[in-house]
């Protein structure tokens, strides 16, 4: 029997492609960074071929690196950027407008002409009415490429978040098909009775026919063409990234927290079968959907976290490696009077506010490149503390932070969370759980594990960082926090 894996891990700024092996461990990746498009100030946009081909390029070098063949491979884990956008001729294959970006901030004036709807898109879908999901850029494509809601409603189109994209070109265009999770994020999905919901629907006017079918994340999602690696392989999960690294963080006991430091910064708290309603502005989701049972989370979302200390390099050249970051944050230490707000696409939970932008505060003639460095770290952490200050005013406090994505490699950064959000951060052995987790859900359908508990059994953490800054200083950083986001944010 074939024991291992292979995870396609399609990200915002880049795809990977891991090997795992049936115990989890790393193998052999590939990664390929690609273009980024802004071509107003708001927008943010992909070229579908670039997604696909990068995804592709990198699953072909990660099984030739591991020394194995598609044979080797017992089944395909995919897990995406969630939210982005893309609609595509059925027949052709070809994208009728580029992907919009979960970032992406255009459709803030569509939300304005929903707004009456609000409490009932959030009842329903668990989601608050912002340009982040998907239903508001399907509308926007639909009404500015022409002919494409006529071609929509005769069926000659379909809508895909990233992984159904994957999967539709991966399979051939023999399956059109997501899972509840990315399902979920699209605000057209009632996550209560899990299925298409046809008042949201009608709302934005949105024809059912170019939707995929939802199945859950752990299911036979069909087989990859030979031509791609030479055999077909089963492509046996799907979850949204922030899913998929909660199962890869073993996090399956109702109350467990995780937290992804990618281009973006997502905290996920399991509530179970309760799908929890916030008070404080967080979403409701679903964690996960396996054999038909349905797992709640609460989530916050953060839209600049990786992205901000790209921006750092790439922008302002401050730096040439965002690990860098690390030992000039060492020389500025915590007392940096300088704060960054990185509102470059608005801010997030817990104040969704699209219209914010980003500023620094506390310039001075003396501040530096190592002050601006470290205020973008800084932010991270900040921003972390917001959400979980609306969790425990949900009434979930957190005792511990299970963290993953690139950014926990930095022990500065790891170091300042614990002390600022005052508990106990453990990062794993294997720090990309985006993938592993997509692997996961892979090796449950091909049988290489039997249970969900038997999956969090791998888990195993690399080091731990205990809080050791007094209260009185904890606090003082982040009030300045507050009072850096008061001036350029609408109150919560």
């Amino acid at each position: 029997m074939s024991r291992f894996l292979l995870s396609l891990d399609q990200g915002t700024t880049s795809s990977r492609a891991i090997v795992f092996d049936s115990e989890g461990k790393h193998c052999a990746s590939a990664q390929r960074e690609f273009k980024q498009h802004f071509p107003q100030p708001g927008w943010v946009e992909h070229n579908p071929s670039d997604i696909w081909q990068t995804t592709l390029e990198c699953g072909r070098q990660a099984i030739a690196d591991a020394g194995l063949t598609a044979t080797d491979i017992a089944a395909i884990g995919i897990t995406n950027q969630r939210e982005t956008t893309l609609i595509w001729d059925k027949a052709t294959g070809e994208p009728v407008y580029p992907a919009i970006v979960w970032q992406d901030r255009r459709t803030a004036e569509i939300c304005q002409d929903f707004s009456d709807s609000a409490e009932a898109i959030s009842e329903k879908t668990g989601l608050l009415l912002d340009p982040y999901f998907s239903a508001t850029k399907i509308r926007w494509i639909l009404d500015h490429v022409e002919g494409a809601q006529q071609r929509a409603e005769a069926g000659e189109l379909l809508f895909g978040t990233v992984d159904t994209w994957l999967l539709w070109n991966l399979t051939g265009g023999r399956s059109h098909q997501t899972d509840a999770t990315n399902a979920s994020r699209t605000m057209l999905f009632n996550i209560h009775q899990q299925c298409w919901d046809d008042d949201l629907l009608a709302l934005f006017n949105i024809p059912a026919c170019i939707l995929p079918e939802v199945k859950d994340s752990a299911s036979d999602f069909g087989a990859s063409d030979p031509t791609w690696f030479g055999e077909a392989i089963t492509i046996g999960g799907i979850a949204g990234d922030q899913q998929a690294a909660l199962i890869g963080q073993g996090c399956f006991t109702e109350g467990m927290v995780k937290s992804t430091y990618g281009t973006g910064c997502f905290v996920i708290l399991n509530t179970g079968k309760r799908a929890l309603q916030s008070s404080h502005r967080l979403l409701t989701t679903v964690g996960y959907r396996i054999n038909g049972e349905v797992t709640y989370a609460l989530e916050g979302s953060i839209f600049m976290a990786g992205a901000t200390i790209q921006w750092i390099r790439d922008g302002l050249r401050l730096i040439g490696d965002a690990s860098d970051s690390q030992s000039l944050a060492e020389a500025t230490g915590y007392d940096n009077p300088v704060y960054m707000v990185p509102a470059f696409a608005g801010l997030g939970a817990p104040y969704w506010d699209a219209d914010a932008r980003g500023a620094m505060f506390g310039l001075t003639r003396d501040t530096g490149i190592k002050e601006i460095v470290t205020a973008g770290l800084q932010a991270v952490c900040y921003q972390t503390r917001d959400l979980l200050e609306a969790m425990a005013g949900d009434g979930v406090d957190a005792g511990e932070l299970r963290v993953d994505g690139g950014m926990v490699v930095n022990d500065w950064l790891m170091q300042f969370l614990a002390d600022v959000l005052g508990i106990r951060i453990t990062r794993p052995r294997v720090t990309e759980t985006t993938a592993l987790g997509a692997a996961y859900l892979a090796g449950l359908t091909a049988g290489l594990y039997s249970t969900l508990e038997e999956v969090g059994d791998l888990w195993q953490y690399e080091q731990s960082f205990e809080p050791e800054l007094n209260q009185e200083r904890r606090e003082a950083l982040y009030d300045g926090w507050k009072n850096a986001v008061s001036r350029i944010c609408r109150p919560v």
